[in-house]
């Protein structure tokens, strides 16, 4: 399958997203022609290095020792300006310049520094993403955003850069562990969630297959949400609007990352805020109870979290909350589901009703 992302009036102006089973061998005749004269720099998680480095070497991938190759260890504390300063340092080193071009190859994190790097790098060159976390595929490789943390919060150094182009092979799936399997079907949940009763009903239905890596199974939801995170940043590239929707659970998952120091992961804390947000909207005569039920039924079936841990105080969430990115003035903004497969932008929320929602789901 090919999408293609159309952004804005400026002719040119398109992102590719390519995702087949067999990728994997096409994608360096595939480069090559999109690259033309520029020279490429791998950026690679290195974990996902040790797993594929040597089964895609001789495919016509890049080795580790022929300069072009730049390792980095990828996870969440690594998300940080001292890791664009370390891959910026590397390229420079190796000879890159105005007409380089950066591919980042693992899961979100690496996406996301990677593709940052791209848009500052002698004020920009081109980013490539290969994907190769289910978190990554579905929803960080697509889009066009960028970022690294701060100690106040997650993402809020960042930019727009659209990837020219996106490869995605559900085979890299095949060597993700179950835990970062389900913290990407988070996201795939998020999107079915917001427009796609079809894909809902698959994952109901369907989690037994995708558990066990069958690929046409791990396709289907992978498009999926492509399709729909495409049609989305095309109608609203840098989330004036519409691409709101596309936070549906982020505002209070990003606030758990943040007090807990990221020990609980960002699908897990995604998954609780959209218990939390689907709390709220059903208290507010919105969502009928028989959804918020499905929601809580297909996270649980998932071994996601449906509550919060009894530890977390009330005033941290709202402290990581105010301090959010996503806020809008001085009122709390949610995206909040009507039902499954629709939802809408509510920002005049009381303090009070949230902290008795958040109260009701354990915290203290």
């Amino acid at each position: 399958m090919k999408i293609e992302i159309r952004l804005g009036e400026i002719p040119g102006r398109i992102s590719e997203i390519f995702i087949a089973e067999d990728l994997m061998e096409r994608i360096p005749d595939v480069l090559k022609k999109s690259l033309g004269t520029r020279s490429a720099y791998w950026i690679w998680d290195e974990t996902v290095w040790g797993l594929w480095g040597d089964k895609v070497a001789g495919r016509g991938w890049p080795v580790e020792d022929n300069g072009r190759v730049i390792l980095f260890t990828a996870s969440e504390p690594d998300k940080r300006l001292a890791s664009v300063e370390f891959l910026a340092r590397r390229m420079v080193s190796a000879g890159a310049n105005r007409d380089s071009a950066i591919i980042a190859v693992g899961g979100g994190v690496t996406g996301d520094v990677a593709a940052f790097l791209a848009s500052i790098y002698m004020r920009g060159i081109p980013c490539f993403q290969i994907p190769t976390t289910l978190l990554a595929q579905v929803d960080s490789s697509v889009g066009g955003k960028t970022g690294v943390d701060l100690p106040e919060g997650k993402n809020l150094l960042g930019t727009f850069q659209q990837p020219r182009q996106v490869f995605t092979d559900p085979r890299f799936l095949t060597t993700l562990p179950d835990e970062e399997l389900r913290q990407g079907m988070a996201e795939v949940i998020k999107s079915a969630m917001i427009g796609d009763e079809v894909l809902w009903k698959f994952v109901e239905t369907k989690s037994d297959a995708i558990k066990r890596r069958d690929l046409n199974s791990l396709a289907r939801i992978i498009s999926a949400s492509c399709l729909l995170k495409s049609r989305i940043v095309q109608a609203d590239e840098k989330e004036a609007g519409a691409r709101r929707s596309l936070n549906l659970g982020h505002t209070v998952g990003h606030a758990l990352e943040k007090v807990t120091g990221f020990r609980l992961r960002h699908g897990d804390c995604v998954a609780t805020g959209m218990i939390v947000a689907a709390e709220l909207s059903n208290r507010l005569g919105k969502l009928p109870a028989e959804d918020l039920q499905r929601l809580e039924a297909i996270c649980q079936t998932w071994g996601m979290p449906v509550r919060i841990p009894s530890s977390i105080k009330c005033d941290a969430i709202m402290d990581a909350v105010r301090a959010d990115k996503k806020r809008i003035g001085d009122k709390l903004h949610f995206i909040i589901p009507e039902r499954i497969g629709k939802v809408v932008e509510f920002t005049d929320i009381a303090q009070g009703e949230f902290i008795e929602v958040l109260q009701s789901l354990g915290a203290t």
